[in-house]
């Protein structure tokens, strides 16, 4: 628990709206040494925060987290909640993508000082640029849970790239499953990130492997910025859940594997097989610092709501990647209704 940061200041007080995973479910059977990976978790590492409240429709589900978690207050709807603007600094929203429209609604109405939302902020581009714009217009910080935002490694990687460390970009691959506005968002602003805006240039190999209206799929895009070629590639979350990366470079590869649990960097050196050949040395493997995102996170938060420092993760940021995902869905689900359409003609000729 971090006790330095609190300096006096009373704990901010939390409402988590939905109780499954991410909110604290993957914290509830981990160590209690493990880093946390959830927004319970993370709050109740921190001296700077007070969990007050919990929301979950699922009885059972919200007795067993308030019990966990040490909640003094559950209720099964955020109507149930008493009528007292401004009782909770901070609302983390995770319950499931369809239903953030409207918790995002009761939760301006509460008056908090920030809104910690998981992504896709909302199901469309338009729905979330509205409620952006409702944050901004009431003063209320909105940050949305791109995790790999407060991941170190990537931070770092970011900087490299941005500094020459790496050379020039020649080609980046992401594979991800489970829905491209999903766990595609999360791999799509993570692309933005390290290589900025991107062109689409195509898509192909629609799956539906978890969600009915989220497939996952291939796509090929370009870098706005130099034409540097970066490729999609689909897994089935049906097989096994499956986020990495790969950054070819002038100078060296990087890897990012088992979604930042671990990395595997090659840098170039004089080939030892060919004289006067460049090739790859053998990898070197650094452990990943994944864990320490979602703590990262909350403690921006405290930061922010305690000094007013500036903070990642903002809609607008979320809000540019939900737009290159929407393109690629709009793109990919066109392109295999139309393929569907000719096979169907061509039966039936």
């Amino acid at each position: 628990m971090i006790a330095d940061e609190n300096s006096g200041e009373k704990p901010l007080r939390v409402l988590i709206v939905g109780c499954g995973n991410i909110a604290g479910g993957f914290d509830m059977t981990r160590g209690a040494d493990a880093a946390p990976l959830t927004h319970a978790g993370a709050y109740a590492r921190h001296a700077g925060f007070r969990i007050e409240a919990c929301i979950d429709p699922d009885r059972r589900r919200l007795a067993q987290f308030a019990d966990y978690w040490r909640v003094p207050f559950s209720a099964t709807s955020m109507a149930d909640l008493p009528d007292e603007p401004g009782a909770f600094d901070v609302v983390s929203i995770c319950s499931p993508t369809a239903l953030h429209q409207e918790h995002i609604e009761a939760a301006l109405r509460l008056e908090p000082r920030l809104i910690f939302c998981e992504k896709p902020l909302t199901s469309s581009e338009g729905v979330s640029s509205r409620w952006i714009r409702a944050c901004r217009d009431r003063s209320v910080t909105l940050v949305v849970n791109h995790t790999r935002r407060w991941d170190p490694a990537v931070g770092a990687l970011a900087k490299e790239l941005r500094q020459g460390r790496w050379g020039a970009i020649r080609s980046v691959v992401g594979h991800y499953n489970k829905g491209i506005m999903n766990n595609g968002g999360h791999l799509v602003d993570l692309l933005l990130m390290l290589v900025g805006p991107m062109e689409l240039i195509a898509t192909a190999g629609v799956r539906y492997d978890h969600w009915i209206d989220d497939p996952t799929f291939a796509a090929l895009l370009v870098t706005e910025n130099g034409g540097t070629p970066v490729y999609l590639s689909p897994a089935d979350a049906r097989d096994y859940a499956f986020f990495e990366l790969e950054v070819v470079c002038e100078k060296g590869v990087v890897r990012m594997e088992s979604g930042g649990m671990a990395w595997r960097i090659r840098e170039i050196e004089a080939s030892k097989q060919f004289k006067g050949y460049t090739s790859l040395g053998e990898s070197s493997e650094r452990e990943g610092l994944y864990p320490r995102a979602m703590s990262r996170a909350v403690s921006d938060i405290y930061f922010h709501l305690v000094e007013g420092r500036a903070i990642g993760g903002s809609g607008e940021q979320a809000l540019e990647a939900q737009r290159v995902c929407q393109i690629l869905l709009d793109a990919a689900t066109s392109s295999y209704a139309a393929n569907a359409c000719r096979e169907v003609r061509g039966h039936a000729e």
